[in-house]
């Protein structure tokens, strides 16, 4: 322990200093930033904003016309589709960009955005938005499969995007992960209220003019 054992006095103490609401927040998150008021002698605490630098660029609008192109470009290159994923594919609802573009992606885990016990999905999208994120176009789970070939084994990968609605009725939302089985696209859970463990981890777009700032 960096700063040795501390009593109860002296944790009281630590307790009466900054009050109630910023022990909680200490608590809570992995990372604090501590301001001191020197007139009264207060200490304020707020929870310290994640990096928000990009992870990878991608590129969408690449050509691949729609979902069937894609299950073939992936099964063409090696890689593995989850019929769950696959079927997502093929909806109405999946999209392609008509034209080239670069997608700047940030990597965070729940945790990384605050949220020590996990959270549901709906308060994951709504923090990320707070900070200056996006969600991420449906089309960059396929294309990040594709252009990720050396993704790390075990890591498992989330893109936070607009749930798609399965031909039987459930919303999803694609994985790119690479296990014991291969490098795969597969799909999970997009209910809102679906709950996330805080190691899990998710991927969002980075708006331009946050990463030109």
């Amino acid at each position: 322990m960096k700063y040795g054992m501390w009593n109860l006095g002296q944790i009281e103490a630590l307790l009466n200093k900054v009050g109630e609401d910023n022990a909680r927040k200490l608590l809570d998150c992995r990372e604090v930033t501590v301001t001191f008021d020197t007139a009264d002698k207060k200490a304020t605490i707020a929870a310290a904003t994640p990096e928000l630098t990009v992870w990878k660029t991608i590129k969408i609008g690449t050509g691949i016309k729609n979902g069937k192109a894609f299950c073939s470009e992936l099964e063409k290159k090696d890689f593995r589709i989850g019929d769950w994923a696959c079927d997502m594919l093929g909806q109405k609802a999946f999209t392609v960009a008509t034209q080239e573009e670069d997608v700047d992606l940030v990597r965070l885990s729940v945790y990384d955005l605050g949220f020590k016990e996990g959270a549901r999905y709906d308060a994951i999208c709504a923090k990320a938005l707070e900070l200056g994120l996006e969600l991420c176009p449906a089309e960059v789970g396929p294309q990040l499969r594709l252009q990720y070939p050396d993704q790390p084994r075990d890591e498992w990968l989330v893109i936070a995007m607009e749930a798609i609605r399965d031909s039987g009725g459930y919303l999803g939302v694609f994985d790119v992960d690479h296990g014991y089985r291969g490098r795969w696209l597969s799909s999970d859970d997009g209910y809102l209220d679906y709950f996330w463990d805080a190691d899990d981890r998710f991927v969002f777009r980075a708006r331009k003019q946050l990463m030109a700032a």
